[in-house]
């Protein structure tokens, strides 16, 4: 199929995959997941800890029938929101700006480029 000017040559993706932008996104990604999921790992492995082997603490009443076991096993939930949340804000701020970058420069290689 003849190329036209409408449509660029197609990339080389092994060349996007090793340019320093790309080696970039990829390490700010990491900073914030593995941190995160070691962390959630770890609050999920207290939780279920806890439950096998604290049934004194864990069937402690808060109030009424509510208990330190129900407690933490509802703020498993709310941890996995505030990990949402916080991947959310990061990603704003520090993902997309560089992967929409990463784009611009596979969609049109012949603009200048600007430092992020």
């Amino acid at each position: 199929m003849p190329m036209t000017d409408d449509h660029p040559p197609d990339p080389d993706w092994e060349q996007v995959h090793e340019s320093a932008e790309f080696r970039q996104l990829r390490a700010r990604l990491r900073r914030f997941v593995f941190p995160m999921a070691v962390l959630f790992l770890a609050w999920y492995l207290l939780y279920v800890l806890l439950a096998d082997y604290a049934h004194g603490f864990m069937s402690t009443k808060l109030a009424g029938n509510f208990t330190v076991g129900l407690l933490f096993g509802l703020l498993q939930f709310v941890s996995t929101f505030v990990i949402t949340a916080l991947y959310v804000r990061y990603a704003n701020r520090k993902l997309d700006p560089l992967a929409e970058r990463i784009r611009d420069d596979i969609e049109h290689p012949e603009q200048p480029k600007e430092p992020v």
